[in-house]
């Protein structure tokens, strides 16, 4: 049990400032949408979920001369579509197609820069698998955690704060409010590995449906199309068209080629389906609009599926507000513990070190 000790108190002094801030960047990620409708001009606009609005503002802002690669539309909760212009370029329009702000980097808008903290901890992909390693650790610390406290369980006492500001205080805090908010960390970190970590994901998911079957049924179709033709009116039919093949679905992306030879993707959301973007798609040829092929995101293998459910549940894209509240109370938690367990440790090693020079005798001179 000491060295179970040992190993909580060492890694949560090394990495509990990582855990922090992936928590505290989560909190707040997850009131994103209202944060854009309060201050971000038409987000806070009716949704429009029509093929002629939809189609129109697409044909807009695809006919421009620097129009964008993708277009993530707008929803009930954030009435922009926010567009892709590459190399982490970006911009919110209206549902009539008109350009309300737009950034070249990341670091210009607060939003971008704290998911890309949050995802990528601003090194790419680097960032991420570092993230996705320390979500792996955090379940290591909830498990551990749990064990260490079941010895002092008779002692148990919930507070939101620590009742004073020293380490034996901060300490049964951490331990107390550790085992209440257990389940939500571990959910949490669960789903956030699953989502950055792919052998993590393939574990999990392994009794479900195999690798091999979930990647299959994620590719897309090896049909080269010809260039891109279509205007105006045309994308206006492209989404009616997507809205026949799948009625109850809700167009989410649509992304136009960015090599010779790719398709026009549009990426929808059924009704059954969690995903914030479904995985429900429909391939268009570029040159005149036709049919290439379509995906069902309920048809897909069951790990696949599951799998699908990770970012709803990661992100609180599901629930309303109370599970927002939840999942922001997980994430400030995890901030307060990360911080405590950095804190008390190095405290500790200080008084540690300053005791010892305490004792060390003084030559005679």
């Amino acid at each position: 049990m000491r060295a179970l000790d040992l190993i909580h108190r060492w890694t949560g002094g090394l990495i509990g400032l990582l855990l922090a801030v992936l928590g505290l960047s989560g909190a707040m990620l997850v009131h994103k949408d209202a944060f854009l409708r309060a201050v971000v001009p038409h987000a806070a606009d009716a949704y429009r979920g029509d093929a002629a609005a939809i189609g129109g503002a697409a044909a807009r802002l695809f006919d421009a001369p620097d129009g964008p690669r993708s277009i993530v539309l707008a929803t009930d909760g954030r009435g922009l579509h926010q567009l892709n212009f590459g190399k982490g370029a970006g911009g919110y329009a209206d549902q009539a197609g008109n350009v309300v702000t737009r950034w070249d980097t990341t670091w210009e808008r607060p939003e971008v820069w704290l998911f890309d903290l949050h995802h990528h901890l601003l090194t790419g992909d680097t960032g991420e698998t570092i993230a996705g390693i320390a979500g792996l650790i955090g379940i290591g610390f909830v498990v551990t955690g749990i064990i260490l406290w079941w010895r002092t369980r008779k002692t148990f006492e919930f507070r939101v704060w620590p009742k004073r500001m020293s380490r034996p205080p901060i300490v049964r805090h951490h331990r107390d409010l550790g085992v209440v908010v257990a389940p939500l960390l571990l959910l949490s970190m669960l789903t956030g590995a699953m989502l950055v970590l792919k052998p993590v994901r393939n574990f999990v998911l392994s009794p479900f449906s195999s690798p091999a079957e979930m990647q299959a049924a994620l590719a897309p179709p090896k049909v080269e199309g010809g260039a891109l033709a279509l205007k105006g009116p045309d994308w206006v039919r492209l989404v009616a068209v997507a809205k026949a093949r799948f009625p109850d679905a809700e167009p989410r992306v649509i992304a136009r080629p960015d090599e010779p030879g790719e398709l026009i993707s549009m990426r929808l959301r059924r009704a059954d389906e969690w995903l914030t973007n479904g995985r429900t798609y429909v391939w268009f040829d570029p040159a005149d609009g036709h049919v290439v092929d379509t995906r069902d995101g309920l048809a897909l293998p069951l790990g696949s599926r599951i799998f699908n459910l990770a970012y709803p549940v990661h992100a609180a894209k599901v629930g309303g507000l109370l599970y927002r509240l939840v999942m922001t109370l997980s994430g400030l938690t995890l901030a307060m513990l990360g911080s405590f367990a950095v804190f008390t440790f190095w405290s500790s090693r200080g008084q540690q070190r300053t005791a010892r020079r305490k004792q060390t005798p003084v030559a005679a001179e």
